[in-house]
């Protein structure tokens, strides 16, 4: 199973953003960010296994540790109603970073995928690190 952290970050909000990802595949330990110039956390929190999942082989069986239960929330409960609703919320509003759900959801269906809500600056080393990884990215 490949396992992948994901993070977002950003100085302001909105503001200068940042994304990382580290793929673990095996031995291998693949690490990815990224930069806006304009943007928002949320933002940046779905782009992180947006572009991880991009990098690894379709059909893969994944587990993505993150530590928005935005991202979290947003693709394994939320998401089934907002396509239902014709992407609005509950209250009938137009959902936010539609074409990032978009492509996210496509992603999510194409791999098997769980989903793991971890603590932010806890003791996940892992999470951590791709936090560290997030915020350079954003400084950049």
């Amino acid at each position: 199973m490949i396992k992948i952290y994901t993070d977002g970050s950003c100085i302001g909000n909105p503001g200068k953003g940042g994304w990382a990802a580290i793929i673990l595949n095996g031995q291998k330990k693949t690490e990815l960010k990224g930069s806006k110039k304009e943007t928002t956390n949320n933002q940046m929190e779905l782009l992180a296994p947006i572009k991880a999942l991009k990098e690894i082989p379709k059909g893969s069986k994944v587990q993505i540790f993150t530590d928005s239960k935005y991202v979290k929330s947003g693709i394994t409960e939320w998401i089934h109603n907002w396509k239902k609703n014709g992407w609005k919320t509950a209250n009938k509003k137009e959902v936010s970073n539609k074409e990032l759900w978009t492509e996210l959801d496509l992603l999510n269906n194409e791999f098997e995928i769980s989903w793991t809500w971890v603590k932010a600056h806890s003791t996940d080393k892992l999470n951590n690190e791709v936090d560290l990884l997030a915020k350079n990215a954003a400084n950049l």
